[in-house]
Order: structure tokens, then C-alpha cells, then sequence
């Protein structure tokens, strides 16, 4: 998994409430689509219109916005069913950083795992960051995982463990390996201890 450190990048503003993973990646798409394709078809209703092109008003279609890598959302971003492909697909965007008030508690999980940083905010400082990105004369934003702050300024809040997973690339199984020599030691130990245990 790629680390994050530090994240220099345009922020899209998209400030729209309850978005959910069938929004971010319809269900047609789950299956049959290959992982790295995810990112084609992510926003899919609301990127494109009914006849195929690109909807005009869809924030990641406007000149300024295209290949942003922070998206600022509104409340409850990621809610609804546990699939893992919605996180896939925005990433599969290149966006690397989520910034909203609240998520679906999997999809928030799942960002994690898949080497997204979703930063909780108070509601009040989304809506100030969201007119910062949208401003003509917006400047890319900078987020710093290890010092936790936005533009410099802004502190989030990250448990140690998830801080600890995206700085170093680790999902979970990876973060377990890591701590393999500990486990062999212990194993070691163990054996001597109760040899019974371990079949010959």
C-alpha cells in the first residue's frame, strides 16, 4: 500500500449530505470490474449524463477540479452498504484524502485499509475549508499526517494505530506481519514451555 506522509494537492469541494457507496460506485459495477477500472466509473450518476458525456456540474468534470487528490463532503459520506469497491473507486480516482464531519462507520474502516485518510472535522471547519477550495483564487491544500494538520493550521485528531498503518503503506494483515519476529519469539518460547501443544 502506498504511504501517506505529506499530501500537497487541489481539494474538490462537494459538500452534498448522505452520500452513499451506491452513489460512489454503483452495484452493476462490483462485479465483473476489475479493481484498477473502479475509478472510471466512481461518481458514475453524477458524473456522466444519461447519454455518456460528462455532466458540466460535476465538481471533478470543472477544469480546476480535475485530478484533485482531497475531496471536502458533506455529513455521512460513505454510508450504506459495507462494499469495499467505493472506497476502491475513489481511489482509483487518485484521491488520497477524505475531509468530512461523519462517515459510514465501514467505509471509514475501509479507507484505512486501502491507504485513504478520512480526517473528522466539526461541521463548521468542513464548510470553511469547503469555501476555501471553492475561492477563484484557491491555493492546493497540504495535509500532514504526522504532524495532523490541514494548511498548517487545521489539527485533526487520528487514532495511533491507523496513523501508524498509513504512514508506513500497511493494511492490517501487513501491520500483523510486521510484528513477525515477535510472534517467532514468543512461538519459541512457547514450545519450550509446553511442547504438547505444538504436534511433531
Amino acid at each position: 500500500m502506498e504511504k501517506f506522509t505529506t499530501l500537497s494537492a487541489v481539494a474538490a469541494p462537494f459538500l452534498q449530505k448522505n452520500v452513499d457507496t451506491d452513489f460512489i460506485i454503483r452495484v452493476e459495477r462490483c462485479t465483473g470490474t476489475p479493481k484498477e477500472q473502479l475509478g472510471n466509473y466512481a461518481f458514475e450518476m453524477a458524473r456522466f449524463l444519461p447519454g455518456g458525456a460528462e455532466n458540466p456540474e460535476f465538481v471533478f468534470n470543472q477544469p480546476r477540479y480535475r485530478g484533485a487528490r482531497i475531496m471536502v463532503c458533506g455529513e455521512f459520506f460513505g454510508t450504506g452498504s459495507s462494499r469495499e469497491m467505493a472506497v476502491w473507486a475513489i481511489a482509483g480516482m487518485g484521491v488520497r484524502c477524505l475531509i468530512a464531519p461523519s462517515y459510514g462507520q465501514i467505509f471509514f474502516s475501509n479507507c484505512f485499509q486501502n491507504g485513504v485518510l478520512p480526517i473528522t472535522l466539526p461541521a463548521a471547519t468542513v464548510e470553511a475549508l469547503a469555501r476555501e477550495a471553492a475561492a477563484p483564487e484557491a491555493k492546493p491544500f497540504t495535509v500532514d499526517l504526522e504532524r495532523q494538520t490541514i494548511n498548517g493550521s487545521v489539527r485533526f485528531e487520528i487514532g495511533a494505530r491507523r496513523k501508524k498503518m498509513l504512514l508506513e503503506g500497511l493494511d492490517e494483515i501487513g501491520l500483523t506481519l510486521a510484528l513477525e519476529p515477535k510472534i517467532a519469539a514468543f512461538q519459541a518460547a512457547d514450545r519450550k514451555r509446553r511442547p504438547w501443544i505444538y504436534p511433531a
